[in-house]
């Protein structure tokens, strides 16, 4: 009674809920349905809340839609990747499971669109091993190098990094300071004169490690470069960017904005062993 007088709006609010719930309760009795309950917002199928367990859900189903796109576009030139056989049926099955466990391993990066690109050069050599048991094992034998692979250019995978020291945009800066050192002239053509932001191309040809600029084999040719060069792969990689610049000089002095872009958008058929000596000698300050 003291409690009631002291707050009887609280107290008639009370029993009004307890007299509904035990209606609802009847109700549903004589009806045979279940009774509502409360959903935390956090339960809610709707919350965008990071600690939602349904908006975790939701962000793991995308990934695994995206996973499967990729997967089922990865060069489709190629009968061991694409088409109706069990054969690429299996293998496509193995570049997924791979693309979705590194994307559960590592939640700060995820899956990001494209390194089912970086992932089949691994499998493929692996895959067709000449060693039939080494075959065998090729998914945990490529899942080990894709991880220990992507642990070296992680950083370009990850937005939040884009504007550091480590991140896409200053490896980008790197390659075009790279190439003024080389070759200054081409460099004022490209980035004073013509304008051709290095981003434009270059993002794709670093992060992507240079697979959709090259046909297969040429790409394997350039990757045993790329992984075997004592100055590391990342350093590798950037030379190897500004021999590609360098291969097409003449093209690109002669073109304005939208040829040069194009141009290397659309990177054309090289020889390889002489892209990979233009390469070899930007060791030195200079291009002979």
């Amino acid at each position: 009674m003291d409690e009631l007088l002291r707050n009887p709006s609280e107290i008639t609010r009370r029993m009004e809920d307890s007299a509904g719930s035990k209606n609802e309760e009847l109700s549903c009795l004589s009806t045979g349905l279940l009774s509502r309950s409360k959903i935390i917002h956090g339960e809610h199928p709707l919350s965008l809340m990071k600690s939602s367990v349904w908006n975790q859900y939701f962000q793991e189903a995308e990934i695994l839609e995206q996973i499967d796109r990729d997967v089922k576009r990865t060069h489709p030139d190629m009968d061991f990747f694409c088409g109706g056989s069990s054969l690429a049926k299996s293998n496509q099955e193995a570049l997924r499971r791979i693309l979705i466990i590194f994307a559960k391993l590592n939640p700060g990066i995820k899956y990001v669109q494209g390194m089912n690109e970086i992932l089949a050069p691994l499998f493929y050599v692996f895959r067709n091993d000449p060693d039939e048991t080494n075959a065998s094992h090729a998914e945990v034998d490529t899942f080990c190098c894709f991880v220990e692979l992507l642990s070296i250019f992680r950083d370009n995978f990850c937005k939040q990094l884009d504007n550091s020291l480590v991140g896409i945009r200053s490896t980008i800066e790197k390659l075009s300071q790279l190439l003024k050192r080389h070759d200054e002239e081409l460099w004022r053509q490209l980035e004073v004169t013509t304008k051709v932001n290095p981003q434009f191309y270059a993002f794709r040809w670093i992060t992507l490690l240079l697979t959709q600029e090259f046909n297969f084999s040429d790409c394997l040719r350039i990757w045993d470069t790329l992984f075997s060069d004592p100055e590391g792969p990342q350093e590798t990689l950037l030379r190897i960017c500004c021999a590609m610049l360098i291969f097409v000089r003449r093209r690109l002095l002669a073109g304005d904005f939208t040829s040069n872009l194009k141009l290397l958008q659309n990177y054309p058929t090289a020889n390889i062993n002489h892209l990979l000596h233009v390469a070899n000698k930007l060791r030195g300050p200079t291009v002979d």
